[in-house]
C-alpha cells in the first residue's frame, strides 16, 4: 500500500452524516424497486388463469419464464456497460422508462407469444434497472451504513410483490380481460420520472471518468446540503492508494480476465445462480403448482400473497445485521435457512403450513438478497463494479432460462415434491459456496475510511 494522497469522492462522501438528500435517494431508488418488484412476478400470478382462458400449458409457462430470464442476463450486461457509458442517473432513468413503457404494452397481449415477448423486453428493463440501483446505492451512501440503507431501500421496494398478489387475487378473478390490470400496475413505474431534478450523478463516477470540475461541483453540493442541515461535517481522511487503477479505453475482456476482477466475479455467479434459481423457482412456480395440486386458482394466488408478507420484514432483519457483522457469514446462515424452510414448504399440503413456511422463506429470502445486493459491489472497484456486478447478476438470471425447465421436467417426471427438493439443494450450494470462498468485506468499511481504496 503506498502513500496517502488527498481525500478523494469516497473518502468526503463516507464521512457524511445521513441527511435529507440520502432521505430523497433513498426513497427515489425505493420507489423504481417498489415496481421492479411488483412487475416481476406479474407472469407467475396471471399464468393460472391463462392456463384456462388461452389453454396455456405448464411447458409454455415454463418457456415464457426461461425467455424472460434471457431477457434479464442481456439487461444485466447492458446496463454495466450503459452505466459505465453515460453514468449512473442517466442509466438509472433509462432503465426505469424502458422496464415500465413494455409492462404497458403487455396489457395489449393477444396470446401467450405476443406476452412471451414483452416479458422477455420488460425483464431485460427489469435486471438493468436492479444493477444500477445496486451500483447508485452503493456509490452515494457512506460506507459504514451503505448496507443498511441498500436494505431499507429494498424494504421498502419489495412491498411491491405482496401488493402485485393482493391486487392480483382480487382483479384476475373478475373477467376474462382483468388480469390485464397486473400488468397495467406494473407499468407505474414511469412515475419515477417526477424523481430526476432531486437526484444527482454519482461523484465517484464522474471522478473514475477524469471528469474531475463536475465530480466536484456534485460534492460540494451534496457537502452544502448535509452541511445546512446537519453542521459541519468532520475533516475527511485521505485518500490510500491500493491497487492500481484500470486504464480507461481497457477492453471489458481483458479488465475481466484480471484475477482482482475475474475471482469475485466467479464468486458472486455462484451466489447469483442458487439465489436466481432458488428463488424464482420457489416465487414463480408456487401459484401454478399450488393449483395444479387442486387448490382454486382464487386460493392459491391468495395463499402465496400470505407469503409474501414476510417479504418486507427480511429486508428490515437484513438492515439489523448487515453493517454489524460478516456479510458472507450472513450470507451463509441466511441461504442454509431458506433451503430448510422451502424443503418443509414443498412436503405439507395443509393450507395452515404452506403458509407458515412460505412466509418463512420469503422473510429469510429478501433478507439474503438485500445481503446480496450489499456485498455484490463492495468486491470491486469504481471503474470495474459495473462489468462484475452487471456480468455476475447478469449471469445468475440466465442460468434461470434453465431453471424453468428443470422445475417443469422434475414436476412432469417426480412430482411436486421433487421441485422442493432441488430448490432447497439450490440454497444449500449457495451458502457453502460463500462461507467457503466469499471474501470478507467489513474491514473495507470502516466508519472511518482511512484504509478505502482510491476509486473503491
Amino acid at each position: 500500500m503506498t502513500a496517502a494522497t488527498a481525500p478523494n469522492a469516497q473518502q468526503r462522501l463516507d464521512r457524511l452524516p445521513i441527511g435529507r438528500f440520502h432521505i430523497v435517494t433513498l426513497v427515489a431508488v425505493s420507489f423504481a424497486y417498489f415496481f421492479e418488484f411488483a412487475d416481476i412476478n406479474t407472469f407467475a400470478v396471471t399464468a393460472p388463469r391463462l392456463l384456462k382462458l388461452w389453454g396455456v400449458t405448464v411447458d409454455q409457462v415454463a418457456y415464457v419464464t426461461s425467455t424472460s430470464f434471457v431477457g434479464m442476463f442481456l439487461g444485466s450486461i447492458g446496463a454495466g456497460a450503459l452505466a459505465d457509458r453515460v453514468g449512473r442517473k442517466p442509466a438509472l432513468t433509462a432503465t426505469v422508462v424502458f422496464f415500465g413503457v413494455f409492462s404497458l404494452v403487455s396489457v395489449f397481449s393477444w396470446d401467450v407469444v405476443s406476452l412471451g415477448v414483452f416479458r422477455f423486453l420488460t425483464s431485460a428493463g427489469l435486471s438493468a434497472m436492479t444493477v444500477v440501483a445496486v451500483i447508485y446505492v452503493s456509490e452515494l451512501f457512506p460506507a459504514a451504513r451503505r448496507g443498511k440503507y441498500q436494505a431499507y431501500a429494498i424494504a421498502i421496494g419489495i412491498c411491491g410483490t405482496p401488493a402485485t398478489s393482493l391486487i392480483a387475487s382480487f382483479v384476475v378473478p373478475l373477467s376474462d380481460w382483468s388480469w390485464r390490470l397486473v400488468y397495467l400496475w406494473g407499468a407505474l413505474g414511469l412515475f419515477f420520472l417526477f424523481f430526476l431534478g432531486r437526484l444527482k450523478e454519482s461523484p465517484r463516477w464522474l471522478e473514475s471518468r477524469g471528469d474531475h470540475a463536475r465530480a466536484e461541483a456534485v460534492l460540494r453540493e451534496i457537502e452544502d446540503s448535509v452541511a445546512a442541515e446537519k453542521g459541519p461535517l468532520p475533516e475527511p481522511a485521505p485518500a490510500v492508494v491500493a491497487a492500481a487503477p484500470v486504464e480507461a479505453g481497457t477492453p471489458w475482456w481483458r479488465v475481466l480476465l484480471r484475477r482482482r476482477v475475474l475471482l469475485p466475479t466467479l464468486l458472486l455467479c455462484v451466489l447469483w445462480v442458487t439465489q436466481t434459481i432458488g428463488f424464482f423457482g420457489y416465487s414463480s412456480w408456487a401459484p401454478t403448482l399450488l393449483a395444479k395440486q387442486g387448490f382454486s386458482v382464487e386460493n392459491s394466488i391468495f395463499y402465496v400473497a400470505l407469503t409474501t408478507i414476510g417479504a418486507p420484514l427480511g429486508c428490515l432483519l437484513a438492515a439489523a445485521v448487515t453493517d454489524r457483522f460478516e456479510r458472507k457469514w450472513c450470507l451463509a446462515v441466511f441461504g442454509a435457512v431458506i433451503g430448510l424452510c422451502g424443503l418443509l414448504y414443498g412436503l405439507t399440503f395443509d393450507p395452515m403450513l404452506i403458509v407458515v413456511f412460505g412466509f418463512l422463506v420469503n422473510l429469510v429470502e429478501r433478507g439474503y438478497t438485500a445481503l446480496a445486493y450489499a456485498y455484490s459491489p463492495e468486491l470491486f472497484d469504481t471503474r470495474t463494479r459495473s462489468l462484475g456486478t452487471g456480468i455476475s447478476y447478469g449471469v445468475g438470471r440466465l442460468s434461470n432460462a434453465a431453471g424453468p425447465l428443470i422445475i417443469a421436467a422434475l414436476y412432469n417426471g417426480s412430482g411436486y415434491q421433487a421441485v422442493f427438493v432441488f430448490i432447497a439443494a439450490m440454497w444449500v450450494v449457495g451458502a457453502i459456496v460463500v462461507a467457503l470462498f466469499g471474501p470478507r468485506t467489513k474491514l473495507r468499511r470502516p466508519a472511518a475510511a482511512a484504509t478505502a481504496s482510491v476509486g473503491a
